[in-house]
């Protein structure tokens, strides 16, 4: 290689003395590191930022993976909502436990605390009842004036901006048993219910005050 830029530096200056073709060689050569450091510091592949930004937003909550779930924000809160179900009944748990749903939106049964117990597990209690939300083995929602493993939920937000809420402790048949009220308001059987089934689909709405 330095034969060939010498051979060509002295062709094509035949009228420089061979002193100043080798300085010439020396000045091409010194240059050439620093052209390559600038273009190493100036040229970052697209792929390598993409990278990074993916990686990051993996782990965010605002991720656009469609199966990406976190609720690292939800772990210690605390929140007062009204569980407004697809099939337009509010969630109640009544002063003697029992589970429905009613169309009154001022119904004070209707009035839950979410708690997190853990991250994407909840814990829903009636304010004015003072009974938990519960679901036993056999997929029976029901009133529990004791938190206990029945009340323990896992809270998910779907697709379509709704939240479902499926048993922690227990399956049937290795499926997930849902909260969810029928179209006439009334609790439907766990082992009857699927995660994509309306019915099992709650937007927690704030409370005025």
């Amino acid at each position: 290689m330095w034969k060939w830029i010498l051979t060509h530096c002295a062709s094509a200056f035949p009228h420089l003395p061979g002193c100043c073709c080798c300085f010439l060689l020396l000045f091409l050569v010194s240059s050439v590191p620093v052209t390559c450091q600038a273009l190493g510091q100036d040229m970052v592949s697209p792929e390598a930022t993409n990278c990074s930004s993916s990686s990051s937003s993996f782990s965010s909550p605002s991720s656009a993976g469609r199966h990406v779930r976190s609720y690292n924000h939800l772990q210690g809160d605390v929140r007062w909502r009204r569980l407004f179900s697809f099939t337009k009944y509010f969630l109640t748990i009544e002063k003697n436990g029992k589970v429905s749903g009613t169309k009154n939106e001022d119904c004070p049964y209707s009035v839950l605390e979410i708690t997190s117990v853990e991250i994407g597990v909840v814990a829903v209690k009636a304010i004015n009842s003072n009974y938990y939300l519960a679901m036993n083995k056999k997929g029976k929602l029901y009133g529990s004036k004791e938190f206990n493993n029945d009340c323990k939920l896992k809270e998910r937000i779907e697709e379509n901006g709704y939240n479902t809420y499926a048993s922690f402790n227990w399956q049937h048949n290795g499926r997930q048993m849902y909260v969810a009220l029928n179209g006439k308001g009334a609790p439907r059987r766990g082992q009857k219910t699927r995660r994509k089934n309306t019915s099992a689909h709650f937007l927690p709405m704030t409370i005025q005050t």
